[in-house]
């Protein structure tokens, strides 16, 4: 037919279904990195340091919405995706245990699941046995996640050095569920831990400060991140009987994976079989309030909405059933707001 390339049914299915690993891999990197603010765009007060004590507890309870849109062009792309959620709702409880504090300052700190569940109106999207399918996963995760525990490496800056058990407690799950996964449990953890929070400078009420957000890619964490935070010290109060400053934060980031570990985990390799190119790009912006312990510079609270762009472009000759001549692009705009309470000591 004019406008199609010609190819035989295997590689017909081969492409469809490299698209629909895609497309579900990049929803769910949009979904997963839309539940974190990046913990650089947290600030500091007069001197706020983060000091680790051997025994030291916290529990967080963690609630999450989020809402998503999906476009494509052209409109028919949609037709070739998996259905994903368009709304997703997180809650969960972690104890955070500082474990070892090492004569560097670095500390070793286990992040224990106690409870996590997830819910989204994916089984609503999908008709038959599909259904069930998709309420299986949803439950799978959350009983593979709960009662699990990660240990985490923090220096005295608070920026996570490493983690280890994501393997163990998320074995089994599909590669394409698994790594944008994995990568949200490493927000999380650089979340509770303070990442980069602390100021080299003491600061005074209605003081504002900037901080660069900018990372390259690594093994941990495929992703180039470009930005800047900005961080307003509103003043203190107390919280659940704690000392406590008020600081207010706004920030804007793009961040561009590094397609290298992308073929590794992903349909990446299998487009480029075919002469095809992906350009992925996530602007993000938001907004909030954290509330930051005196003593020690732990969290304690943080109120934030985040919104979140990821852009997506295929070049080169375009896979079937789609006219060749037709660009091809999809875009999923996330909106989320998310509420974390800290308690203990």
């Amino acid at each position: 037919m004019p406008g199609l390339n010609r190819v035989d049914p295997l590689q017909r299915r081969t492409q469809r279904e490299g698209t629909r690993g895609l497309g579900m891999a990049l929803a769910l990197v949009a979904l997963g990195l839309g539940s974190v603010v990046p913990a650089q765009a947290w600030g500091g007060k007069v001197e706020l340091k983060r000091r680790y004590r051997p025994g030291q507890k916290m529990v967080y309870a963690t609630k999450m919405h989020t809402l998503a849109q999906i476009q494509s062009d052209p409109p028919g792309l949609k037709d070739l995706l998996p259905p994903v959620p368009t709304e997703l709702n997180l809650e969960q409880q972690n104890t955070v245990t500082v474990q070892r504090v090492h004569a560097d300052g670095t500390a070793e700190v286990q992040n224990r699941f106690d409870h996590f569940d997830i819910q989204s109106d994916l089984a609503e999207r999908v008709s038959g046995n599909i259904q069930d399918s998709a309420q299986e996963v949803q439950e799978e995760l959350s009983r593979k996640v709960a009662g699990h525990a990660l240990t985490a490496r923090y220096d005295p800056q608070g920026r996570l050095l490493g983690f280890e058990g994501a393997e163990e407690m998320l074995g089994g799950l599909e590669p394409a569920l698994r790594e944008p996964i994995r990568q949200a449990l490493r927000l999380l953890l650089e979340h509770m831990g303070g990442n980069t929070l602390y100021p080299d400078h003491k600061v005074k009420r209605g003081e504002e400060w900037k901080q660069k957000l900018d990372a390259e890619p690594s093994e941990d964490y495929p992703f180039k991140m470009q930005g800047e935070s900005t961080m307003r010290y509103a003043g203190k109060t107390r919280y659940r009987g704690v000392k406590a400053a008020i600081v207010e934060f706004q920030f804007t980031n793009l961040m561009t994976p590094s397609l290298e570990q992308m073929r590794q985990t992903g349909p990446i390799g299998m487009l480029e079989a075919h002469g095809l190119g992906l350009e992925i790009r996530i602007n993000g912006k938001g907004q909030g309030r954290a509330l930051l312990a005196l003593d020690d510079g732990r969290v304690l609270q943080t109120h934030s909405t985040i919104h979140q762009t990821l852009s997506a472009r295929l070049t080169g000759a375009t896979p079937l059933p789609l006219p060749a001549s037709q660009p091809v692009k999809l875009e999923i705009r996330s909106d989320t707001d998310m509420n974390v309470e800290g308690s203990g000591k």
